[in-house]
């Protein structure tokens, strides 16, 4: 039960100044949400979800995104509650639950007994990031995919999806979210590959961006060619352009049992600055 002086709600446009000041503590950590507030205003419609603010003494000090996936923010122990016995209320509406371990993780045990079991949970994700140019070469022939690569790399993104999720985009609607989705990336020069004789043999993408940082996503080799460097040489390729035309830090999230794909963003430059989890359903 919450205090006399502690409230979680719905935030709305009007609660922007004090949304920014929770963000702006630590925008590169929080890029996800940031971009979600930066792209919509606060207005719900356009968020895909709802944002919802969690106060202490009158001061906003906590955020929840709540849309396709649950992502504390800044989350003190009376928020993770708070934000938890909400979406208890409202039920389970999300494919996941991620965000910093220490916000997750105590939200996940009050979450658990309701909608456990999860079909997959990850404990430990390093959060990687790097400010300089890459310490290896950035892959010359990777380049931003064009709009009529679009079917190339939307069956590249269900392989990489179904791998790294243990579940295929098109169960639900035969992929055709996923689509836009990939094709908005295409538009919107996020998405890069390495196409040999008409084939992605490398592909990632930036999902999302900030005047403070972007987040690298979606990176996957075609199986017959690992073990080439192709990996380190491609996301070199991404931080490069991502660092001179977007953003001034590169950051992404890695499974801690994800050995090769650790290496390799080691040697291109990342570094951990936090730790991620995520829940998965």
């Amino acid at each position: 039960m919450l205090g006399a002086t502690e409230v979680v709600r719905a935030l709305r446009p009007v609660d922007l100044t004090a949304v920014r000041t929770v963000l702006d503590a630590d925008p590169v950590t929080n890029v996800f949400v940031d971009s979600r507030v930066r792209a919509s205003g606060m207005d719900m419609r356009r968020m895909g979800g709802q944002l919802w603010g969690y106060e202490e003494g009158g001061r906003l000090v906590s955020l929840c995104y709540a849309g396709a996936n649950l992502v504390p923010v800044s989350t003190t122990p009376g928020a993770g509650q708070a934000f938890a016995n909400r979406a208890l209320r409202l039920g389970r509406h999300c494919s996941s639950v991620w965000g910093t371990r220490d916000a997750v993780e105590p939200m996940w045990r009050l979450l658990e007994p309701s909608w456990g079991p999860a079909r997959d949970v990850r404990e430990v994700q390093p959060f990687l990031t790097m400010t300089s140019q890459p310490l290896v070469t950035p892959d010359p022939l990777v380049r931003r995919v064009r709009a009529d690569e679009l079917d190339q790399l939307y069956n590249a993104s269900v392989a990489f999806f179904t791998e790294e999720l243990g579940i295929s985009p098109e169960s639900r609607d035969g992929g055709s979210y996923y689509r836009t989705r990939v094709a908005d990336l295409i538009g919107r020069g996020y998405a890069f590959a390495r196409v040999e004789d008409g084939e992605i043999v490398f592909k990632a993408e930036i999902g999302v961006a900030t005047p403070s940082a972007f987040q690298i996503q979606g990176v996957w080799v075609r199986p017959d060619r690992r073990g080439e460097g192709l990996s380190a040489a491609g996301v070199a390729a991404v931080v490069a352009a991502g660092l001179r035309e977007i953003a001034p830090v590169a950051t992404l999230y890695v499974n801690d049992f994800n050995v090769a794909a650790r290496r390799a963003y080691s040697r291109v430059g990342f570094r951990p600055t936090a730790t991620f989890m995520t829940v998965l359903f």
